[in-house]
C-alpha cells in the first residue's frame, strides 16, 4: 500500500502498543505493562488526529513537532476531536516517558508505539525501521486527511495541523526563532 488518502477506510486490525497512565505510574520513573490498542476498534466511532515521528526524544520531534499538539490540545479537542494520538517505533515503555516528560497526564494524548514499524511500514510510510512524520485525522473509521512529510521539515503533519473541516488547508506551525537559539549551538 502507497499511503492512505482522504475517503479511504482506516485499515482494519490495526494494533499499537501502549502503556496506559494509572496514577501509580505518573512519574517517569515508574512504568506500567504495554498492553495492545486495538486502534481499528477503538477509533471505528471516534474522531481521532493521529501524528508519526521518527523517534520520541529527538530533536525535530520534541522541539518542533509534539509541542505544537500540546500547546494546542484544548483548541484540537475542541473541534470535536475525541482522541489525539502521537505513534513512533520506540517501545511503549519509551513513548510513555516521552509523553511524562512532556508533562502529559492522564490520556490527553496517547503516546503509542508501532511495533516493528508493522502499521506504517503496511502503508508505506517509514524511514526503514523508523516510522516516517506524517499526520492524518480519521472520522469515524474513515481518513479525513493524510499527509507523509515529504523531506525532513515538519510542513504538512505539524499543529496547526490541517483544518478538521477542511482537510485540504495546511497552516505550517512555526516557533520564534529566538526560542531555540541555544539549540543552534
Amino acid at each position: 500500500m502507497s499511503g492512505l488518502k482522504a475517503g479511504d477506510n482506516f485499515p482494519d486490525n490495526v494494533v499499537f502498543s501502549y502503556v496506559p497512565y494509572t496514577p501509580e505510574t505518573s512519574a517517569i520513573t515508574s512504568c506500567g505493562m504495554p498492553v495492545d490498542y486495538a486502534a481499528s476498534k477503538e477509533w471505528a466511532d471516534k474522531k481521532v488526529v493521529l501524528f508519526a515521528v521518527p523517534g520520541a526524544f529527538t530533536p525535530s520531534c520534541s522541539v518542533r513537532h509534539l509541542p505544537g499538539y500540546i500547546e494546542k490540545l484544548a483548541e484540537i479537542k475542541g473541534k470535536n476531536v475525541d482522541v489525539v494520538a502521537v505513534l513512533a517505533f520506540n517501545d511503549a515503555w519509551v513513548m510513555s516517558a516521552w509523553g511524562k516528560a512532556n508533562g502529559i497526564q492522564g490520556d490527553d494524548i496517547l503516546f503509542l508505539s508501532d511495533p516493528e514499524t508493522k502499521f506504517s511500514k503496511s502503508i508505506g510510510w517509514n524511514l526503514g525501521d523508523r516510522t516516517a512524520r506524517y499526520a492524518m485525522i480519521i472520522d469515524h473509521g474513515k481518513v479525513a486527511y493524510a499527509e507523509k512529510e515529504p523531506g525532513r521539515d515538519v510542513t504538512v503533519s505539524p499543529y496547526p495541523a490541517p483544518s478538521t473541516q477542511h482537510p485540504a488547508t495546511v497552516t505550517p506551525f512555526k516557533y520564534p526563532d529566538s526560542r531555540f537559539r541555544s539549540l543552534r549551538q
